[in-house]
């Protein structure tokens, strides 16, 4: 039997309480589960329905209803899996009789291949974001921010962080002169990942040029402090950034992002003969299934490798 009803909030509010404490769930996590859920409590509320004796056929209303909205499948596909995790939850903790999402099958939505920037491109972003940081003629201002966000693409490209976890990383990681980094990312799981000797430099430049002028914010617990509320650099803002560099690199804002880094980072590293299973620790993700979206450019490889190799191969 459920225990006695409590409104769709209150039990929304007790499934982020336990994501947090006991699954660990970071924030971004959080904020995402806290929003897909607020727009299936308002369905509800507009069926005269609570979360505690929702049917299956609610439920599969609630898929009309986004369908009819003009939600994209893979937005739908998120919001059922926040849903069932949600009925999941009042199941296990005796708040519900049943779970209405067992039966369901999701929207059914096409595997997109990641946007990817090629080598040359990624190497001439890199190189207009450097360009004028030593040039003492400029404005502080203007050469600090360069040093920054300079930083930022040279570690973030050497790394393929999650641009959480960019934005994050503590002073201590341009202090150490171990050629590791040590990482928490999704979960709290922790890994390392290397550094290379250009985001070292760039780390060092940018720290400098911070220390020379605001030796205060520089000694703060933050690599990349900023005036925010979490007291480092936001995502937000290094993505504005980004794409005002790309877009004097002459590459379409459509086509950049912090995560389309992240992704050529991956792929660069599959072209050039890095294993799967290695690719998959250095983004930090727990499942090789999350990472295998990157095999087209394994197929791609394969294919090169029998036509350049085999001894009756196509030579042309």
């Amino acid at each position: 039997m459920a225990r006695v009803a409590q409104g769709t909030g209150r039990l929304i509010e007790d499934f982020l309480d336990m994501m947090a404490a006991e699954r660990g769930a970071a924030k971004n996590t959080l904020d995402a589960y806290r929003r897909d859920l607020s727009d299936y409590a308002e369905f509800l509320a507009g069926q005269g329905a609570q979360a505690a004796g929702a049917d299956t056929a609610t439920v599969q209303a609630f898929l009309i209803d986004l369908q009819g909205r003009g939600i994209a499948a893979s937005s739908a596909a998120r919001k059922l899996s926040s849903v069932r995790q949600f009925h999941k939850f009042l199941l296990a903790d005796g708040l519900a009789a049943r779970d209405p999402t067992d039966v369901i099958e999701g929207p059914r939505k096409g595997r997109s291949l990641p946007k990817v920037l090629g080598v040359e491109e990624v190497d001439r972003l890199l190189s207009v974001a450097q360009e004028g940081i030593g040039d003492v003629t400029r404005p502080y201002p203007e050469r600090l921010r360069a040093a920054r966000t300079f930083c930022l693409l040279e570690v973030l490209y050497a790394t393929g962080l999650r641009v959480s976890e960019l934005v994050s990383l503590p002073l201590s990681a341009a202090r150490t002169g171990d050629p590791l980094l040590m990482i928490r990312g999704k979960g709290g799981r922790e890994r390392l990942t290397p550094l290379s000797e250009p985001a070292r430099r760039a780390m060092r430049a940018y720290r400098d040029l911070l220390e020379e002028r605001h030796p205060d914010l520089a000694a703060g617990p933050w690599l990349f402090p900023a005036d925010s509320e979490s007291g480092h650099l936001t995502r937000q803002a290094f993505a504005r950034d980004l794409k005002l560099v790309a877009a004097m690199a002459g590459i379409s804002s459509q086509r950049i992002s912090p995560h389309v880094l992240r992704h050529a980072f991956a792929s660069h590293l599959l072209q050039n003969g890095a294993d799967l299973r290695v690719v998959q620790e250095l983004l930090g993700h727990a499942d090789i299934s999350t990472t295998q979206i990157y095999t087209h450019v394994l197929d791609e490889r394969l294919k090169n490798m029998v036509r350049d190799l085999h001894p009756l191969g196509d030579k042309d």
